[in-house]
């Protein structure tokens, strides 16, 4: 049995950041990943000349933690294809070329009625306290209700409350009848705002890194070396006044402190003893992740491009949300990445993976032309069906979470500590938040 001062479960974005500094500190520490890769939700797979990314992809103005490590390691950015004309796909199935997006999609009434909505979140969004949600003004009310539950009492036009219920869905990977209002004007807050978090240039879409996302977390992992113990599944995690023993296959590591940087949903699988505290088991019980397959079609090259199209459609009927050009610049064939989310990611999730490429293809003809229908690969990634992931891109608060066990979320127990991106105050969701959790850790256990 080893013994270390800090043991992390976990070997993603959190994980990696918190043992990072941790050791930057002159502690000694171990890294316990159940995958056989570091990244969690972050994955660079390559396939036909394609370099893809099968999970987090972007970054964009705000998200300074990740800006910040990604120079610190030398990780460049370059700017997510924008120019050219997009397409949105109507509630009615016809399909719009258009450089202006919804505006030219929608009807002038419905398009209105979005933008007012949009306007009006965004400012009930600055009234959220995201260090402490529960401490909102009105939390109780806010918790109370969902984020369909607003829609319907303040946008007539049905057309309107799809295109918002389509944008809910890719940014939660749920749908706005599971979400509290409270926890969506939250997670808007932390994000700087709608625009924000659904934009390319001058939002969260806006840049991808060389080599893909993933590569500073193999960067991390490269710098902790020995550490990181990968293919090693934490078990239980046995803890007292003294320290932690986290039991895996075949062994154990004994702490005096450690670091849980896990998906509330693992976090919750985990065997503890002595058991949790029972608000701290209740509000894992009640944090399900989001339901996202992602997938890549690839073809020999970006040929949208010639028809001075940018690769994005944003599709009303489903079952995909939306597209955009994950090419990579200078090199290897033309990939269209896309998203299906939501209560259709669950449905998909019931097909094979041929069954769902026939489908996507389906939708990129109707967008895009004849062309998209011959691609020369196709793959794609069922985020809930990851044993280690079980759900993207993050957990949500369902109505009451927030008010009624939300202090527990960040609250230490004795000498086990919460990281991952659902803890996080800023960018909940999104790596972000994920690098900024991990710091908070490992602050709390070198204090």
């Amino acid at each position: 049995m080893d013994e270390v001062d800090v043991v992390v479960v976990g070997a993603g974005f959190a994980g990696l950041v918190a043992a990072t500094d941790v050791l930057s500190a002159g502690r000694s520490v171990v890294v316990l990943e159940a995958r056989d890769r570091v990244g969690g939700r972050t994955e660079t797979v390559r396939l036909a000349g394609a370099e893809l990314e099968a999970g987090g992809q972007w970054t964009g103005p705000g998200q300074d933690e990740l800006a910040r490590l990604a120079s610190r390691l030398g990780v460049p950015t370059f700017p997510q294809p924008a120019a050219g004309d997009e397409v949105v796909i109507r509630p009615d199935g016809t399909a719009v070329r258009t450089p202006a997006g919804l505006v030219d999609a929608l009807d002038t009434a419905a398009f209105e009625e979005l933008t007012e909505a949009m306007a009006a979140l965004d400012a009930l969004a600055g009234t959220v306290d995201v260090a402490a949600p529960w401490q909102t003004p009105d939390a109780e009310a806010l918790d109370g209700s969902t984020l369909e539950s607003w829609m319907q009492a303040h946008i007539a036009s049905s057309d309107a409350r799809t295109a918002l219920r389509i944008t809910v869905r890719g940014i939660f990977a749920t749908d706005p009848a599971n979400l509290s209002l409270l926890h969506a004007l939250f997670y808007v807050a932390a994000g700087g705002g709608w625009m924000s978090l659904v934009g390319t240039e001058g939002g969260a879409q806006q840049d991808r890194f060389e080599g893909g996302l993933q590569e500073i977390a193999l960067r991390l992992a490269a710098d902790l070396g020995d550490a990181v113990r990968l293919r090693t599944p934490v078990r239980r995690l046995a803890h007292d006044a003294h320290g932690v023993r986290a039991e895996f296959d075949g062994g154990s590591v004994r702490a005096r402190w450690a670091v849980v940087a896990v998906p509330p949903t693992l976090a919750a699988r985990l065997d503890y003893v002595p058991a949790l505290p029972p608000a701290r088991d209740q509000l894992t019980q009640r944090l399900p992740g989001g339901s996202v397959i992602k997938f890549h079609v690839v073809y020999d090259r970006p040929w949208w491009r010639d028809q001075g199209l940018n690769g994005s459609a944003f599709c009303l009927d489903g079952p995909v949300s939306v597209t955009y050009d994950a090419t990579t610049p200078g090199r290897g064939p033309g990939v269209l990445t896309g998203f299906v989310e939501g209560a259709d990611g669950v449905a998909f999730g019931r097909l094979g993976q041929q069954e769902r490429g026939i489908r996507v293809i389906e939708v990129l003809v109707r967008a895009f032309g004849d062309d998209a229908r011959h691609p020369t690969s196709y793959v794609d990634r069922d985020w809930s069906a990851e044993p280690w992931t079980r759900g993207c891109y993050g957990a949500h608060f369902p109505p009451g979470a927030w008010t009624q066990l939300g202090p527990a979320l960040r609250e230490p127990v004795g000498r086990l500590h919460w990281a991952g991106t659902e803890t996080a105050t800023r960018w909940m969701g999104y790596v972000d938040g994920a690098i900024e959790s991990g710091h908070r850790a490992a602050r709390e256990v070198l204090a």
